[in-house]
C-alpha cells in the first residue's frame, strides 16, 4: 500500500491538522484512505475517524513487536490506495523520553514508510534547514523524504522551498498559513476530543481547501507510492465461544467515556463477544442483554455531574457488580466505580461507590507513561504473577487506588501498587491494549460466556 508519516521535532506543531487536512484532500479524490496513529494516544483517532469516518488503528511498539505492526498495517491497509500514519510527539521520542523504542521514527523504519516532516515557518529562514537536516540524519534510516511548512506565509514559503532544497536534498512539498480558523482546541490530555467541536467538520474542510491550494498533493501521492512491498504474516483468532453463546459486552461510549483501543474491541469481537454500547451519562440502566460491561477512560470529571444524577444508571452498575457480572475499568471507568469524585473546580458528587476512595484533579500528570504491570493476585482478567504491558496518562488522582497489581516504569524502574481485582471485576488507573494482552482479553471473555451461560434461563 502506498504510504506516508507526516511526523514533527515536537508536540504542538500542528500534526493533527496537517494530517486531518490531507485526509480530507486525499479522500476528495476519490481514494480509499486508511489512517493511523502512532503510540498510545485516543484522542487523534477521533479525529482521523471523524474525516473519514472508519476507524483509525494504533500501532504501538511498545505493546507490540515490529513483526506485528507490519501485520496490523499490512492487514488493514491491504485494500487501501494510500496509508496515512500520524507521529507521536517528536519524530524520536520514545519510550522513557531517553529512547526511539515506540517512537514515530522506529514505527516509519518498522513499515518501511517515507516521512514528511511538519516544521514550523515562523520567525526562521536559513535555520530551518538545520532543523531539518539535524531530524533528518539523526539517524541513517530515518525516512524522511519530504517537508510540509506550517504556520507559513506564501512570501515566506518562496523563500524557504529553495533553501530546504538546496540545503537537505528533500522535497518542500509545501506549507499552511498561520490561521487562527485552524486551530484545534486543547485541554489537560491534550486536545478536546473530535465530538465536542460543533465546527470540526468546517475546520478540516478548511484545512483541506488550503492544502489543495498550497501543497503539492501530487508530490505526496508520488512519495507515498515509493514505498516498498511490506512483507508480513496474516493473524487468526479463534473465537472462545460459538456465535450462538457469543457474550454480550456492553461497552460505555459517550462524552464522559470514549477512549478505547479500536483493535481491543475487535481483539474481543475476533474473541467470540457482541459489543452493544451504552451511555453512563443518557441510559437510564446497563443494557439488559449485559454479560459483562467494559467501562473505559475518557472525561467523566467534566461531565460528573450528569453521571452523578444518572441515579437510575449508578443503580443499576451497582446491581450488576452485585449480581457477579464481570466488569472492566480503565481508568475513567475506574473514576465511576468509585465513592465520590471531584469536578475541575474541585465541587464533589458521589458515583457507584463500589470501590472506596474520591478522586481530585491534580493540575499535573500523575504516573505518566509505559508501564509493566503485574497482577499480585488471581481474579477476572488475571492470575497472580501474570505480568501485562500497560500505559497511564491522568491529571485526577484518587485516594485509593488499590493494591490488587504493581506496576514498573520500564526505564526509570520508578514502581508503585496500584489496581482492584476482585473475583468480577478488574479496575485501576492503568490502559491495556488487549491484543497484546490476550490471556487477559480471554479470560474477559470467558468470564462474560459463563455469566451469559448462568444468566440465560433468566432472561
Amino acid at each position: 500500500t502506498p504510504r506516508v508519516m507526516i511526523a514533527a521535532g515536537s508536540s504542538g506543531s500542528g500534526k493533527t491538522t496537517v494530517v486531518c487536512g490531507l485526509l480530507r484532500a486525499l479522500a476528495r479524490r476519490e481514494l480509499d484512505v486508511i489512517a493511523y496513529k502512532c503510540g498510545p494516544d485516543y484522542i487523534d483517532p477521533m479525529f482521523h475517524r471523524s474525516v473519514l469516518n472508519t476507524p483509525c488503528r494504533n500501532l504501538d511498539l511498545f505493546f507490540s513487536t515490529e513483526d506485528e505492526v507490519r501485520t496490523l498495517f499490512g492487514e488493514r491497509s491491504a485494500s487501501s490506495d494510500i496509508a496515512v500514519l500520524e507521529g507521536v510527539m517528536g519524530f524520536y521520542d520514545g519510550l522513557g523520553g531517553t529512547s526511539t523504542t515506540g517512537s514515530a521514527y522506529h514505527v516509519a523504519r518498522a513499515v518501511d514508510c517515507p516521512v514528511v516532516l511538519v516544521v514550523d515557518g515562523r520567525d526562521v529562514s536559513l535555520t530551518i534547514a538545520a532543523t531539518i537536516n539535524g531530524l533528518a540524519q539523526f539517524r541513517p534510516d530515518a525516512h524522511v523524504a519530504g517537508v510540509i511548512v506550517n504556520r507559513c506565509s506564501k512570501m515566506t514559503f518562496a523563500l524557504l522551498k529553495p533553501i530546504i532544497e538546496r540545503e537537505c536534498g528533500i522535497k518542500a512539498l509545501g506549507y499552511l498559513p498561520n490561521d487562527p480558523a485552524l486551530a484545534l482546541e486543547s485541554r489537560h490530555l491534550g486536545l478536546v476530543t473530535a465530538s465536542e467541536l460543533p465546527d470540526l467538520q468546517e475546520k478540516i474542510d478548511h484545512a483541506a481547501d488550503l492544502m489543495e491550494q498550497t501543497v503539492d498533493l501530487d508530490a505526496l501521492l508520488e512519495l507515498a507510492q515509493t514505498a516498498p512491498a511490506l512483507d508480513y504474516e496474516p493473524t487468526h483468532t479463534t473465537p472462545l465461544v460459538s456465535p450462538s453463546d457469543a457474550p454480550v459486552i456492553a461497552v460505555a461510549q459517550d462524552s464522559a467515556f470514549c477512549f478505547y483501543y479500536e483493535e481491543s474491541l475487535e481483539f474481543l469481537r475476533n474473541l467470540g463477544a457482541r459489543i452493544v454500547e451504552f451511555s453512563p451519562m443518557k441510559d437510564a440502566s446497563v443494557p439488559p442483554e449485559a454479560d459483562a460491561l467494559y467501562l473505559g477512560g475518557g472525561y467523566p470529571e467534566l461531565h460528573v455531574r450528569e453521571l452523578s444524577e444518572n441515579t437510575s444508571m449508578l443503580d443499576s452498575v451497582r446491581a450488576a457488580h452485585a449480581g457477579g457480572m464481570p466488569i472492566f475499568a480503565e481508568c475513567g471507568g475506574f473514576l465511576y466505580l468509585k465513592e465520590r469524585i471531584a469536578d475541575i473546580e474541585g465541587d464533589e458528587y458521589p458515583l457507584t461507590g463500589i470501590l472506596p476512595g474520591n478522586a481530585r484533579y491534580t493540575g499535573k500528570l500523575q504516573r505518566f507513561g509505559y508501564i509493566e504491570l503485574t497482577a499480585q493476585r488471581d481474579g477476572l482478567c488475571v492470575k497472580a504473577g501474570d505480568t501485562y504491558r500497560a500505559h497511564e496518562f491522568h491529571y485526577y488522582d484518587s485516594s485509593d487506588n488499590g493494591s490488587s497489581c504493581h506496576a514498573v516504569k520500564p526505564t526509570s524502574g520508578r514502581n508503585w501498587d496500584c489496581g482492584v481485582v476482585e473475583p468480577h471485576l478488574f479496575a485501576g488507573f492503568p490502559h491495556f491494549y488487549l491484543p497484546a494482552c490476550r490471556p487477559m482479553a480471554e479470560r474477559f471473555v470467558q468470564a462474560a460466556a459463563e455469566y451469559h451461560a448462568s444468566h440465560r434461563s433468566a432472561r
